[in-house]
């Protein structure tokens, strides 16, 4: 991230045991980290607050993990979100790409691992949002051409 702000990440999952280190991790890396324990108290703070990445769980108390991750992405589409699934299948794997995921680990989590992966999807997040801004900036450029050709 360097210059900008911290990167701010949203990690959902039924274990206080992983939230906790999921979060002791990320944060000695110099994430801002919130955590849930619910689907519902995920998508309350993904509404309320701008984040950059989510980890969700797939098993969750009160929705499957695929349901809060194509609700958070029609919610806020340019958040990263990445599944995370102590109970791996194909199928699973196949929903989660096709409803939205950016990527998906595997329990127990293996540290380095999790912080590759992070830090991959926030480069492309921020290489995306470059990509806009240009557009934006040549659209400016050549309206500004156009209307001094017109004088």
């Amino acid at each position: 991230m360097g210059v900008r702000e911290k990167a701010r990440i949203l990690v959902v999952d039924d274990d206080i045991d992983i939230l906790q280190s999921l979060k002791e991790i990320l944060e000695t890396k110099g994430y801002d980290v919130e955590v849930a324990e619910s689907a519902q108290k995920g998508l309350e703070l993904a509404k309320k607050r701008f984040f950059n990445l989510a980890i969700l769980g797939i098993k969750l108390p009160d929705m499957e993990g695929t349901e809060l991750l194509a609700k958070i992405h029609k919610e806020k589409p340019q958040m990263m979100k990445v599944m995370l699934t102590g109970y791996p299948s194909l199928d699973n794997a196949v929903q989660a790409l096709n409803l939205g995921a950016d990527a998906y680990l595997m329990k127990p989590v293996n540290p380095e691992e999790l912080l590759k992966v992070v830090e991959e999807k926030l480069k492309e997040q921020l290489e995306a949002e470059s990509m806009t801004e240009e557009k934006v900036a040549e659209w400016i450029e050549r309206r500004i051409q156009r209307l001094e050709q017109q004088k």
